[in-house]
């Protein structure tokens, strides 16, 4: 199953100048096991949006399969039209187009389109089948959601409206992955739903990520992380342990492949790669 899947890397955007110098380092380093697609996320109404669009076209001149995010919280459908064009001037063909977050004391609602099914619905009106399009999942049901089965429907409209595949929120019960997977295929979602995953190294910082955007942290995994205090190496051992395991079940099961947070550091995410068996392809 391994040998199969698509194995990809998601960065954030640099800020500074100290950032961009790691970013490259970063991704130089992961590119030793062969990444399928490196993304670069977009911030809360675009406010990293020179920063995503910077690291992707240097990634894109440099070889590698750049996966820009674009969102339209906040966002004019000039300005997505602008951002599209240049992406398709410059060669890039993946994009993960995302409804987004809105910026502190705005309006989620606020900008041309109202939901990511919005976005790429016009990415397709406009653009055809030039740029491959990936979309959210929530296994675990999107935080901001009026009741499960509305954010199914929800998954449902973007995939509808011209989705490829979907990578979900990351996770650590695997059960609501495989049940979000079934859901969505009864109701005819035929695309790849590909795991989110998120290498735990921080459990401060993971517990506010999770409850932040509705990932659950199953109590075992929580407590025995608190019972390791500041030992930070226990942390990413236990961590590691748990993750690569999540992967290997999550592929044994049928998961198309996985897709790894990294956080702007390759060290965690290529230590949960070799635990997990996860194939070396190393860049030519």
């Amino acid at each position: 199953m391994a040998e199969q899947g698509v194995f990809s890397v998601e960065f954030s955007p640099p800020r500074n100048a100290e950032a961009v110098v790691k970013l490259r380092s970063t991704r130089a380093e992961l590119a030793q096991v062969g990444p399928a697609f490196y993304s670069v996320t977009f911030g809360a109404g675009g406010s990293t949006r020179e920063g995503t669009l910077n690291a992707a076209l240097e990634m894109h001149a440099d070889g590698l399969h750049a996966v820009p995010h674009i969102s339209c919280v906040a966002t004019s459908r000039a300005a997505v039209a602008e951002l599209l064009q240049t992406y398709r001037d410059a060669g890039i063909r993946h994009l993960v187009a995302l409804r987004g977050d809105a910026p502190s004391g705005m309006a989620g609602s606020a900008g041309d389109f109202r939901y990511a099914a919005d976005l790429v619905a016009y990415i397709r009106a406009e653009h055809g089948s030039w740029f491959r399009i990936e979309v959210a999942a929530y296994p675990e049901i999107h935080p901001q959601a009026r009741s499960p089965a509305e954010d199914l429907q929800h998954f449902v409209d973007k995939v509808r409206a011209g989705a490829d595949g979907a990578i979900t929120q990351y996770f650590f019960n695997d059960d609501a992955y495989l049940r979000f997977v079934e859901d969505a295929a009864r109701l005819g979602c035929a695309v790849p739903i590909v795991p989110g995953i998120m290498p735990i190294t921080n459990f401060t910082q993971l517990a506010r990520f999770s409850d932040n955007c509705g990932a659950e942290i199953p109590r075992w995994i929580r407590r025995r992380l608190e019972s390791f205090g500041d030992d930070r190496a226990s942390i990413r051992a236990f961590g590691a342990d748990v993750v690569a395991s999540l992967c290997a079940r999550l592929l044994d099961q049928g998961a198309p492949g996985l897709h790894f947070y990294t956080m702007n550091a390759a060290a965690p995410t290529l230590e949960i790669w070799r635990r997990a068996g996860l194939p070396v392809r190393p860049r030519q």
